[in-house]
């Protein structure tokens, strides 16, 4: 029986998390999607490549330039709980969105890029104030579904019930 709890323990704290994407909601209206947009390139995120000409401009609708934006943030604040929620106008997924333009989407805090944006958000101009009024983050300060504990947080919590059941064992 021990073998087996070592098995477990050794698993949670080997065990590679999977790429979360940060993708905005079907059904969401293009006001909404504009301002998730506006928010993130505003904000941090490499909103260069869906400037006209850029990589993932096309195809070339809100909820795609939505899609890349929202992502690129949540990939640059490192998939921090809270940075994929926009007002409820995005959630976390686990497969990237399908793209037939050759756009590759970022899948991690590493490959996200750190340089700012040298462009203007899209739906703005050159020197204009970034529209605000939209965070983020949610009221409820939960991403997407629900919380998201994260890797760290549920191994932590794996390893603390294996330590207590264990200790209650012995």
């Amino acid at each position: 029986m021990a073998l087996f709890v070592y098995l477990v323990l050794f698993l949670a704290l080997t065990r590679r998390s999977s790429a979360l994407y940060c993708l905005c909601k079907d059904g969401v209206g293009d006001q909404a999607l504009q301002k998730a947009i506006d928010y993130a390139c505003g904000a941090g995120a490499d909103c260069s490549p869906i400037l006209q000409n850029g990589a993932c401009y096309q195809p070339n609708t809100v909820k795609d330039h939505c899609n890349y934006a929202v992502n690129s943030y949540y990939q640059r604040k490192g998939n921090a709980q809270g940075t994929c929620d926009f007002a409820g106008a995005a959630t976390t997924s686990a497969n990237p969105p399908a793209t037939s333009s050759g756009c590759v989407y970022p899948s991690s805090p590493s490959n996200a890029g750190t340089t700012p944006s040298t462009g203007s958000p899209p739906g703005t101009t050159p020197g204009s104030p970034t529209p605000v009024g939209i965070s983020p983050t949610s009221t409820t300060g939960l991403s997407g579904n629900g919380a998201n504990l994260g890797g760290i947080n549920s191994e932590l919590l794996l390893l603390s019930v294996l330590t207590m059941w264990l200790a209650i064992r012995v």
